[in-house]
């Protein structure tokens, strides 16, 4: 395969993924009634405060949590989906790297995901008066395809294991409100212990939320924005790593097609 056919190959899969996943029950779930649940948790919890900026702030930390879950699980599930499906084997043998297949999967998600972010606020403004303003506009048309990209890559590196490990979706459940914790979503990351705050900092979802908010409430995003496509690299070259890892054993196995 060209080097120049992979940008229209991802581009199309992605496209094709995010019509597909737009279609799937559990993430119109998430999107239709998931946001008002993250909108109000995020009005009663900072109302008191009677700080503006906080209620936004807020909002916009549920909204990622919205996203995280829609990554979490579309990722998660992946595999899984392509193997009842019957075509998982095929895609593994096809010429086309498994993990050029795998990144649009793991995209479409993250970007079906920001569905609930938009809603949350939407949502939040419309129920709660949570105040909507951005003071970077063009800066937050980067943020969002940065947190987009930033999460994709960390769900493929979640979603190789599944080639390997078929029961991994417990490990994605056990993974959802950790990582929103050590991300700062509802909790500043600095009131958190000391242990937790090098954690966060490996976790794009930290500096997607972190890009959001400055570029919506204030401040300097290009650090966050940078720190999120940087976390993309690596994760994209330690799932690449993974994913043939993970493919080689599975052959050896013969482990591809068990459900």
């Amino acid at each position: 395969m060209s080097r120049a056919a992979v940008p229209r190959m991802l581009l199309r899969g992605w496209a094709i993924q995010v019509k597909d996943s737009s279609s799937f029950g559990f993430f119109i779930m998430s999107s239709l009634i998931e946001p008002v649940i993250f909108a109000a948790i995020a009005a009663y919890m900072f109302r008191a405060g009677n700080r503006p900026d906080a209620l936004l702030y807020a909002a916009i930390g549920a909204g990622m949590l919205g996203v995280w879950i829609v990554t979490l699980i579309g990722s998660g599930q992946a595999l899984t989906f392509l193997r009842h499906a019957g075509i998982l084997e095929l895609l593994i043998v096809a010429p086309v790297p498994f993990v050029l297949v795998l990144a649009p999967i793991t995209l479409a998600a993250a970007t079906v995901g920001m569905y609930s972010l938009a809603a949350t606020l939407v949502w939040g403004w419309l129920l709660f008066d949570v105040p909507l303003g951005v003071e970077h506009p063009w800066l937050l048309l980067a943020s969002v395809p940065a947190t987009v990209i930033g999460l994709g890559m960390l769900g493929m590196l979640m979603a190789s294991v599944f080639v390997l490990f078929r029961h991994a979706n417990a490990l994605t459940n056990m993974l959802g409100y950790p990582v929103w914790l050590a991300s700062g979503f509802l909790v500043p990351v600095s009131l958190l212990p000391d242990w937790v705050r090098p954690v966060s900092w490996l976790l794009p979802t930290t500096w997607g939320a972190e890009a959001i908010r400055t570029s919506m409430i204030g401040g300097h995003p290009l650090p966050a924005i940078g720190a999120c496509l940087g976390l993309a690299i690596g994760y994209f070259a330690l799932a690449a790593l993974t994913v043939r890892h993970f493919e080689r054993l599975a052959r050896q196995r013969a482990s591809l097609a068990l459900a």
